[in-house]
């Protein structure tokens, strides 16, 4: 039991653990196994970028990714690396995206290269300065448009 239900009485406290797990409910729109196929596909991103050299995080950033708004996700990366991030939704889902890295003044910086299909992309950066950056993540027109799991994995070298 959650301790500050302990406080209430019963009644009420039964109340407010089902209004909890209704939010928690409407706020994840997506499922356990989409989000282990964006982070499997965002994984073998990253497996075609190690023969170049990138050591990549063993975990993944992951979320859900709404049809309305994109994702903005800080990182802290160091000068002197240079980085390849890679981003993926699951295959399957048929939605397309996009996304870029965002410096201090909030600018696109370095190259991004696009999955043929849409469901991910590679973003490569080397920071001319140590910071936290903002990795973007928006759907794009050219897929369908549903709330999705997303996956960022980061690479360095």
């Amino acid at each position: 039991m959650i301790p500050f239900l302990f406080n209430l009485r019963p009644a009420k406290a039964a109340f407010t653990f089902l209004a909890a797990l209704c939010l928690f409910t409407f706020v994840s729109p997506v499922n356990a196994d989409s989000t282990e196929d964006a982070e499997a596909a965002a994984q073998a991103l990253a497996r075609d970028q190690e023969s170049a050299g990138y050591i990549f995080r063993a975990e993944a950033w992951t979320g859900a990714l709404s049809k309305d708004i994109g994702k903005a996700v800080k990182m802290q990366l160091f000068k002197g690396n240079e980085y390849c991030i890679g981003v993926a939704i699951p295959r399957k889902e048929g939605v397309h995206i996009s996304g870029s890295v965002l410096d201090f003044k909030g600018e696109p910086v370095g190259e991004i290269q696009p999955v043929v299909d849409g469901w991910g992309f590679l973003l490569f950066f080397k920071p001319k300065k140590t910071g936290v950056y903002v990795v973007t993540v928006h759907q794009t027109e050219a897929g369908k448009k549903k709330d999705t799991a997303c996956a960022i994995i980061t690479g360095y070298k």
